[in-house]
């Protein structure tokens, strides 16, 4: 396998975000940096860019990172991987591109869903709000799907969907046999 310079960021609010980071981290044997601790000039002498954020309400946590300096990457492979409870199908997966990124970047970015998980219990209060919201909203509909009736039940029983075995795709993208 020949190596190449490869950095992961993450930014990750309740730890699946994180683990998955130190999982692709430790497989490349690749750097791995919290978002916080990068400056964009910090990145150019890696030929990979790997960043992971969890979704809420969507939108990929700290995306904006890699959204407001697509010019400098673009030398770069750039690989975005996203975080969340849902099952991951492929209008799902449509929708995570369609609202996190243009149509260029959509060409540009090799994008990953790998389901993480959901702990009411470690998210921050403003959060909790906004989850509660969430929660009542799905209380009073009607004929809920399946995910959704997960979601309720994991307000009370945390979900941990993340293993390491989800990152094979995103890897192999990556890797080069010779």
């Amino acid at each position: 396998m020949l190596s190449i310079e490869t950095i992961v960021i993450y930014k990750s609010k309740t730890g699946f975000t994180k683990r998955y980071a130190e999982f692709i981290a430790e497989d490349l044997d690749a750097e791995i940096y919290e978002l916080h601790e990068i400056k964009i000039e910090d990145i150019d002498k890696y030929d990979t860019i790997i960043y992971g954020g969890g979704l809420y309400a969507g939108g990929i946590n700290g995306i904006d990172f890699i959204n407001k300096n697509i010019d400098i990457l673009k030398k770069h492979k750039v690989i975005v991987f996203a975080t969340g409870l849902c099952s991951g199908s492929d209008d799902e997966i449509n929708n995570m591109k369609n609202s996190n990124f243009n149509q260029e970047q959509i060409k540009n970015i090799d994008f990953f869903y790998l389901r993480g998980g959901f702990n009411f219990n470690n998210l921050s209060i403003v959060d909790k709000v906004l989850m509660t919201l969430m929660k009542l909203k799905l209380k009073f509909k009607k004929n809920l799907n399946n995910d959704e009736k997960g979601m309720l039940s994991a307000y009370e029983h945390p979900i941990d969907f993340v293993d390491r075995e989800n990152i094979s795709k995103l890897i192999n993208s990556i890797t080069i046999k010779i």
